[in-house]
């Protein structure tokens, strides 16, 4: 008898769910109360001015983004998101806990890491593990932005009331069309060294790559930044938390 954590591939071989969801880190997401705010951050924090970005129609956001790549996270990259207000603003709760109350008055006392986001092959298997795991991650949409080295297709988890998963600890979950952002950024001199994550469950450990450090949950988890992560630029060794916020 199949397992229930195995699927059949393409010419009926036996394919374990959690090999088809196995992640890999796509990128960093820090919120500021503006775009201009957060480029103002990049500069000072990091030494670089992130150029490249687009807008979200959908999502009501705009960004920035840079590339963060290094031999740990392949492809991994930058993303600096704000409200954009030349666009109306969407019938439904943004992401990335952008319009939660909480996060907003953090965003006053300067830009924040918020969320890290997965790279996966196969989304629907993905939010099947996270699902099993006790996470709710938010129904699958469809999603683009210009670029000026062309449009980018992409599909992403994303809760109908805007809120990150575990507080950010757990994953938004991606998976790309054709095209991946990095394909087309320009080096910064910035490298991910180190990606923590506190109160993540033990259930994920087996789809996340060896070089994502994790907390199990526990009261020091509870009390710990749900994401703290390591860069290395211009500016030298520099280290990021997010903030928990109240419920």
């Amino acid at each position: 008898m199949r397992s229930r954590y195995e699927v059949r591939a393409e010419g009926g071989t036996r394919v374990s769910m959690k090999a088809m969801a196995a992640l890999a880190l796509d990128h960093l997401v820090l919120a500021a109360r503006t775009l201009a705010e957060g480029v103002a951050w990049c500069e000072t924090t990091l030494g670089l001015r992130p150029e490249a970005g687009g807008q979200h129609g959908f999502m009501g956001t705009h960004n920035r983004v840079f590339s963060i790549a290094s031999p740990s996270f392949p492809r991994a990259y930058f993303e600096i998101i704000a409200i954009d207000p030349s666009l109306p603003a969407p019938a439904h709760a943004r992401w990335f806990d952008l319009d939660h109350a909480g996060l907003q008055r953090a965003l006053a006392q300067g830009p924040q890491l918020v969320q890290w986001v997965a790279r996966c092959d196969d989304i629907a298997a993905a939010r099947t593990v996270l699902h099993a795991a006790g996470i709710d991650c938010g129904a699958v949409q469809q999603a683009e932005r210009d670029t000026p080295g062309g449009l980018l297709r992409w599909q992403i988890s994303v809760r109908a009331d805007g809120r990150r998963p575990l507080g950010g600890a757990a994953p938004v979950l991606i998976q790309w069309g054709r095209v991946h952002p990095t394909d087309s950024l320009p080096g910064g001199g910035i490298t991910l060294e180190a990606l923590h994550l506190a109160g993540c469950p033990d259930a994920l450990a087996s789809v996340l790559p060896a070089t994502i450090e994790r907390m199990a949950p526990s009261a020091a988890a509870a009390a710990a930044s749900p994401i703290r992560v390591r860069l290395r630029g211009p500016r030298g060794l520099v280290t990021l938390e997010s903030t928990r916020l109240e419920s």
